[in-house]
């Protein structure tokens, strides 16, 4: 009977540890990959000095991501994200519309948030957190239907710096794996040039404030 009994004891440690939380206590570095969508809450001025009663909208974007966590308390941490998204650029109505994509680009906007992490011992980890961003575009090139129309096109558009927002949740799947789920405001703002051959310069200032939307796995290093 002793027997069995510290055979069932050891058992139930065994398991104990197996299904043991992740958590996340000060001193984890958490990293998550993460697939996410990128949705534009786009408005923009009008495209000047030419057609300043015309505007621009933005497509969303789906794309991998990386981002990793430090917790320096058991209930606060500090998240980077590391991620790129291509978008394209057309016009709304009028001569724009009618070209319809006017431009593409790339966005690398780099977010760094501190975090609140409610139930950093439990299997289900809800957190809230807020931070800066700085958005880089590069790559950014004119349409063929743009040059078709005007020539020869130069796109340009100006970095931002803004402010973000999140709210996300980790769910354990082991021991030190878990699913993850996360929603971030970015406040995003450019102004974007096009000098065309036909043309001439034109300026359209543009605000992107995204919503980004994210789903993936996270491991804790």
């Amino acid at each position: 009977m002793k027997r069995h009994r510290t055979a069932a004891i050891l058992t139930f440690l065994a398991v104990s540890q197996i299904a043991a939380p992740a958590m996340a206590k000060q001193g984890d570095v958490l990293l998550r990959a993460r697939a996410i969508m990128v949705a534009p809450n786009e408005s923009s001025g009008g495209i000047t000095p030419a057609f300043p009663g015309e505007r621009v909208s933005v497509n969303n974007s789906v794309m991998p991501e990386l981002d990793v966590t430090y917790m320096a308390t058991n209930h606060i941490g500090f998240e980077l994200i590391a991620a790129t998204t291509k978008h394209s650029i057309a016009g709304t109505s009028g001569t724009t519309g009618s070209i319809g994509k006017l431009a593409s680009t790339w966005v690398l906007p780099p977010t760094l948030t501190a975090q609140y992490h409610f139930n950093p011992a439990g299997k289900v980890r809800p957190y809230v957190g807020a931070g800066i961003n700085y958005t880089v575009f590069y790559a950014s090139k004119a349409s063929s239907g743009l040059e078709a129309a005007v020539g020869k096109t130069r796109v340009g558009l100006s970095d931002s710096f803004g402010w973000a927002v999140q709210a996300g949740t980790d769910i354990d799947l082991t021991k030190n794996v878990f699913l993850n789920f996360d929603i971030k405001y970015i406040k995003i703002k450019t102004n974007a040039t096009l000098n065309t051959a036909a043309a001439g310069t034109q300026r359209v200032s543009v605000k992107l404030n995204p919503i980004v939307v994210g789903v993936g796995i996270g491991i804790k290093l």
